[in-house]
């Protein structure tokens, strides 16, 4: 039975930098095999809650945990228990897609696998089977982002964190990343993304948080609402 305690919690979360206060009591929580969206435009403090998740950043007060462990206290333990996708998926351009995901898969702490195993995950991620042995010179970014997916599979990462992953795809790169995030979340996977898509949070998201001035302003279930409602509801809020 799938546990109903959350995997991602941010508790009275404030991040300050210096006079300037990029996130503001946030407390949020996302639950195994979810998928939260987190909007706002930028400067809302989306980018800071996904760091202080990672651990790049300290709070200023209040805590953010992964898997019942504080971030700040239990930094190398709630590291091994996630995955990140940034915006742009850095890899070794020189290497191939299944040489990148070897090297960094034992450098995130996935027990060593056989190279056919690594080469089914970034088939099952959408990575096409001629692109496998490829520089990652020649990929696009989406071809990117699947060998971002793959690391995740491989690392067996209870947890996702993406900041905007889909800004720069064609619709059906976009599609087909969704999709990716959908199969993850359907093995259990705790995913938190920081997005501008309006349309992509309410077609993939399972609940979307509408984040301004470092504030959680609103937070609904996708089924409760329809793309145009959302839309107007966010509009709303960036004109109060």
């Amino acid at each position: 039975m799938r546990s109903t305690r959350p995997l991602l919690e941010a508790d009275a979360l404030v991040k300050d930098f210096g006079g300037h206060r990029a996130v503001d009591g946030l407390s949020l929580a996302v639950h195994p095999g979810e998928i939260y969206c987190l909007l706002g435009p930028n400067g809302a403090g989306k980018s800071t809650t996904i760091n202080c998740f990672l651990g790049f950043v300290t709070p200023t007060s209040g805590s953010v945990r992964i898997a019942d462990r504080d971030v700040t206290a239990h930094p190398v333990e709630t590291k091994r228990a996630l995955a990140y996708i940034p915006e742009q998926v850095n890899l070794y351009r020189n290497l191939s897609g299944l040489e990148n995901l070897a090297y960094l898969a034992a450098l995130g702490g996935a027990q060593r696998a056989e190279r056919e195993r690594l080469r089914s995950l970034l088939v099952d991620a959408g990575l096409p089977a001629d692109a496998i042995d490829r520089r990652v010179s020649t990929y696009s970014k989406g071809m990117r982002q699947k060998v971002a997916v793959a690391l995740a599979m491989a690392k067996q990462a209870d947890v996702l964190l993406l900041d905007e992953p889909t800004s720069g795809l064609d619709p059906k790169a976009s599609n087909e990343f969704s999709d990716l995030l959908g199969r993850l979340r359907e093995r259990g996977v705790a995913i938190l993304m920081a997005t501008h898509d309006l349309f992509r949070a309410r077609e993939t998201g399972q609940r979307v948080g509408i984040m301004k001035r470092g504030r959680l302003v609103t937070e609904l279930a996708t089924t409760d609402i329809g793309h145009a409602e959302l839309e107007q509801l966010y509009l709303q809020h960036m004109h109060d």
